[in-house]
């Protein structure tokens, strides 16, 4: 079983959660999380580049100059790719770049994130932190005293209005919902911290699929 330290909001252990390592896959498939993290990268590319050929560009078609008698080199129009401002010989045009993982190899990924975090004690959970209102001093003095200091993915229990609004200032720092977490989120950053109730969905998730594949 894998250990998770558990931190109220000064920072201070009170106690750990666990969570069976073969429930995250067991051990690391690193080609796997590559494929993950390429996916969500290629995804998040605009492909709206644009370039003109010869015959988009403006211009006139007709010849600069004679063929022949003038002593330079033969030119043809304007909008030849050898000029300057003339189109180009293989533009490049508007594209997708968009990649696809089944979903079990999606949850997986995810799940061996999560296992890759933990192995390298980049994991912590907050307990007994509640918001009435948004409080970006506090949320950052929460997460130092939790020893995050260049960022972090902070899984909430939830859409939780006034943790993502507490949070959304701070550099490199990411709250959502744990049931959006992916591979390419977690690995992003250096560290990922759950609430507690956010940490006991996430594992009572994890078994629900184990048995439901069982």
């Amino acid at each position: 079983m894998l250990q998770v330290p558990v931190y109220n909001e000064k920072g201070d252990a009170v106690g750990q959660e666990q969570i069976d390592e073969a429930l995250l896959g067991g051990e690391l498939n690193i080609p796997l999380l590559k494929q993950a993290v390429v996916m969500y990268q290629a995804n998040r590319r605009q492909g709206s580049v644009a370039q003109k050929t010869r015959g988009e560009v403006e211009g006139s078609t007709r010849k600069i100059y004679r063929q022949k008698g003038t002593g330079r080199a033969r030119m043809g129009t304007v909008r030849q790719p050898v000029r300057r401002g003339g189109g180009r010989a293989f533009p490049r045009k508007p594209r997708d770049f968009g990649k696809e993982m089944p979903r079990k190899m999606r949850r997986l990924a995810r799940d061996q994130a999560v296992l890759a975090k933990i192995q390298s004690n980049d994991v912590a959970i907050v307990d007994g932190v509640r918001f009435e209102a948004p409080q970006t001093k506090r949320f950052a003095a929460m997460l130092r005293s939790c020893g995050t200091e260049r960022g972090c993915v902070l899984a909430t229990n939830g859409r939780e209005e006034l943790w993502y609004k507490s949070g959304r200032n701070i550099p490199r720092v990411e709250v959502m919902d744990v049931g959006e977490l992916n591979a390419y989120a977690i690995l992003s950053r250096p560290r990922l911290i759950f609430t507690r109730e956010a940490f006991v969905r996430f594992r009572e998730n994890l078994g629900a699929q184990r048995g439901a594949k069982g």
